[in-house]
C-alpha cells in the first residue's frame, strides 16, 4: 500500500499539480492585495471616502460603527463589501489566466507541425474498380494493363 502511494506521489503530474496549487494561493494573495490596497481605495474614494470592507447590512437590529465591532459583538451581518472584493479578486485571476492560457495557446500553435496528410498508397483499377498498389502496372484482379 506504501509503495501505490509512494508511486502516486512521484509522478509528474501529481507534483505539477501540487506545484501549481501553492503558485496559485500565492497569486491569490498578491490578487487580494491588490484589490484590497490597491484598486478599491481610489474607487471608494470616488465614490466619496467608501471603505468597501465596511459595507454591511446588520440583521439584528443594533448600530455598530463598523463591521469589525459588530462582529465581535456577535451581530449577524451581511457582508457584501467583503462580497464585492472577493468578486473584484476573481475576475482579475480570471482574467490573468484567460490572458496566460490564451498565450500559451498561441504558442503552442506556432510549434506545431501541421499534420500532412499522408500520400495515398492505392488506387482503383479503372475497369473493375478494385483497389490496387499504387505502382501496380497490371491489375491483379482483372489483368488489365494499366497505363
Amino acid at each position: 500500500m506504501f509503495k501505490d502511494f509512494k508511486q502516486f506521489i512521484i509522478r509528474g503530474n501529481v507534483v505539477d499539480m501540487a506545484v501549481g496549487v501553492i503558485i496559485g494561493a500565492a497569486f491569490g494573495k498578491i490578487v487580494s492585495s491588490l484589490v484590497n490596497d490597491i484598486i478599491m481605495p481610489p474607487i471608494g474614494k470616488l465614490l466619496g471616502g467608501v471603505d468597501f470592507t465596511n459595507l454591511y447590512v446588520n440583521l439584528s437590529g443594533g448600530i455598530y460603527p463598523s463591521l469589525a465591532e459588530a462582529q465581535k459583538a456577535g451581530a449577524v451581518t451581511v457582508n457584501y463589501g467583503v462580497f464585492l472584493n472577493t468578486v473584484i479578486s476573481f475576475l482579475i485571476v480570471g482574467g490573468a489566466l484567460f490572458l496566460m492560457i490564451s498565450q500559451i495557446d498561441k504558442i503552442k500553435k506556432r510549434f506545431e507541425a501541421p499534420a500532412a496528410a499522408a500520400a495515398p498508397v492505392t488506387k482503383e483499377c479503372p475497369l473493375c474498380l478494385s483497389t490496387i498498389p499504387l505502382k501496380a502496372v497490371k491489375c491483379a484482379h482483372c489483368a488489365s494493363s494499366l497505363s
